[in-house]
Parts: structure tokens; C-alpha cells; sequence
């Protein structure tokens, strides 16, 4: 069951790490819809529930998915532990580092480093 909390000004849904995978763009739109229902403006999905391809650049799955939240101006971090694909593909080990840099898309290990992230973010 998702969880809507208040991390500073930041209104951000926090998906259970069980139940359907966002495995594909048009999963995205289930996501979209539980995060405008409740007013979010961040998503915090667990890595648990990406679908297998999201995180091979190569498919180009995630790339679509998260332009889809950027169009819908909605911000997301991904958390959990992803060690096993960034050893396995230098292009993800640069793309998360390069939207970690930004505001619209976040790779965290945990809840904590969000909540961190976000305070931060909010002081400044």
C-alpha cells in the first residue's frame, strides 16, 4: 500500500515495494493517476518494483517512463539498491550520476538518503 508523507514542502508518494511492476510506459499512467489522486509531487518508487528492462539503457524502457513523469511534472526517486546493474553497465553508472545532479529524477539506496536529499533541497 502507498504512503503519502510530507518530507519538508515536498509532498511525496511512497509506493509499497510489492504490487505491479512499472515495467513499461503505459504502467507509468497507474503511477501518474495514484500520485495526482492523492496531490503528490514526488514519486519514491522501490527498485523491487521495476519491471526487468527499466534499468538496461539498451531497451530505452526507462527512458520512456521517466520522461512521461518529467511531462507530467512529477519528480521521482527510484529506492533500493541497484550496485548489481551499475556493475554490470557503465552507461547506467553515468546516467545516474547525471540525474542525480538534477531535480526531476533521483537514484537513493534508501528512504533515509531521500529524506536527506529532500532537506537539503528544501533548505537551500
Amino acid at each position: 500500500m502507498s504512503q503519502l508523507i510530507e518530507i519538508g514542502s515536498v509532498r511525496t508518494l511512497l509506493f509499497a515495494s510489492t504490487g505491479p511492476l512499472l515495467a513499461s510506459p503505459a504502467d507509468a499512467n497507474d503511477f501518474i493517476g495514484e500520485a495526482w489522486s492523492v496531490g503528490a509531487d514526488l514519486l519514491a518508487i522501490p527498485v523491487e518494483r521495476l519491471g526487468p528492462d527499466v534499468l538496461n539503457l539498451r531497451t530505452r524502457i526507462g527512458g520512456e517512463i521517466f520522461q512521461k513523469f518529467a511531462n507530467y511534472r512529477l519528480r521521482c526517486a527510484l529506492v533500493g539498491d541497484i550496485a548489481a546493474a551499475l556493475d554490470a553497465s557503465g552507461a547506467l553508472r553515468d546516467f545516474v550520476r547525471e540525474t542525480n545532479e538534477g531535480s526531476a529524477l533521483w537514484f537513493v539506496p534508501d528512504v533515509d538518503q531521500l529524506r536527506a536529499r529532500l532537506a537539503t533541497e528544501t533548505a537551500a
